[in-house]
């Protein structure tokens, strides 16, 4: 999660709203199922994200994917960043253990019959500087769909975690179309996952540039309202502060905001045919009051469902994490609400 997100939406969104109801039923009945090869999913957050795994505290285990795979889960999304272990010049070699190291990984989950998705997450320089890093940002690609060629289509691509800052729609297109043609060199029907600019927002899908591709998903991103899900989050500064406490109660004006959200997403698909959506992250911070965390967390899983996304929570066990680390267990009412 591209955490200067928190600025860009709060600055859109009221806060919650405190009347209440017994139930929360959802306003919209339409239903746009597209079956594919994802269905539930858990990210592997702080994990190789990180500039070097561990230094966030977390290492991806084997056994992780023991855990998933019983509790339920049928694909994993797995933050890279590709860019921390890449040359800074031509012809941006990516380390060769590094690469390994994520062979191990997606190794892991095929053993299991588990998709993986691999995201190419925190590239923060290119997002700063488009055009100073797009060659970078290429060669790296080249590498990586060479290097998994002859996986099996379980291993998914990822072209670029929340582009933002100084990408504007046009200027993403043009990255995301010219990645896309490299991949398909020697990837020709591998499923690669694109979002919008403004850290994957949903109201910005609708300015992609939908490439004759069979092979693309479409993703985007869920943490509204934020005064909500992330408050207390320290990468906000002192402003997250001021949330802590907010609660989400499952109300008409809360529910009827969120399912419109979610009708435009699946609105724009239905109208271009159909298209594959994700809905690749989408979690509350741990100090969020739990049972609102729950109540959220079980209405955005159902709402995405019922459209017919794929979703990802976000994440396994850090922050946000449905699995408690400490205890070994998991946080069962968290999990009930993803997969009763």
């Amino acid at each position: 999660m591209y955490k200067i997100l928190v600025i860009f939406m709060a600055v859109l969104l009221p806060a919650c709203s405190s009347k209440t109801i017994s139930i929360p039923v959802p306003t919209s009945t339409a239903t746009y199922a597209v079956p594919f090869l994802l269905h539930r999913g858990i990210n592997f957050g702080s994990m190789l994200e990180a500039p070097n795994e561990g230094e966030w505290g977390l290492f991806v285990q084997e056994e992780y994917f023991d855990l998933v795979k019983e509790a339920g889960f049928d694909f994993v999304r797995l933050p890279v960043r590709w860019n921390s272990h890449a040359e800074a010049e031509w012809p941006y070699t990516i380390d060769p253990v590094f690469f390994a190291r994520v062979d191990t990984v997606i190794q892991w989950a095929l053993e299991r019959e588990l998709t993986i998705i691999v995201d190419f997450h925190h590239y923060e320089e290119i997002m700063l500087d488009p055009a100073g890093h797009k060659e970078r940002f290429l060669g790296i690609w080249v590498q990586v769909a060479e290097h998994y060629r002859d996986y099996p289509s379980a291993v998914m691509f990822e072209l670029l975690n929340e582009p933002s800052i100084q990408f504007n729609a046009a200027i993403w297109n043009q990255y995301f179309h010219e990645a896309l043609a490299i991949i398909r060199k020697t990837n020709p029907t591998r499923d690669v996952i694109v979002g919008p600019v403004r850290w994957n927002a949903y109201e910005f899908v609708t300015t992609l540039d939908i490439p004759n591709d069979d092979h693309i998903v479409y993703t985007f991103h869920y943490y509204l309202p934020p005064e909500f899900t992330l408050q207390g989050t320290e990468w906000s500064g002192g402003e997250s502060e001021k949330w802590i406490g907010t609660t989400w109660e499952a109300t008409d004006e809360q529910m009827t905001e969120l399912v419109s959200h979610f009708d435009l997403v699946a609105d724009w698909a239905k109208r271009h045919g159909n298209l594959r959506i994700l809905l690749g992250e989408f979690g509350v911070y741990d100090v969020a009051p739990q049972e609102s965390r729950v109540r959220w967390t079980e209405f955005v899983r159902r709402e995405a469902e019922r459209r017919g996304f794929a979703w990802a929570y976000w994440e396994f066990g850090a922050d946000f994490g449905v699995y408690d680390l400490d205890t070994g267990a998991w946080r069962n009412d968290l999990l009930k609400a993803l997969i009763p």
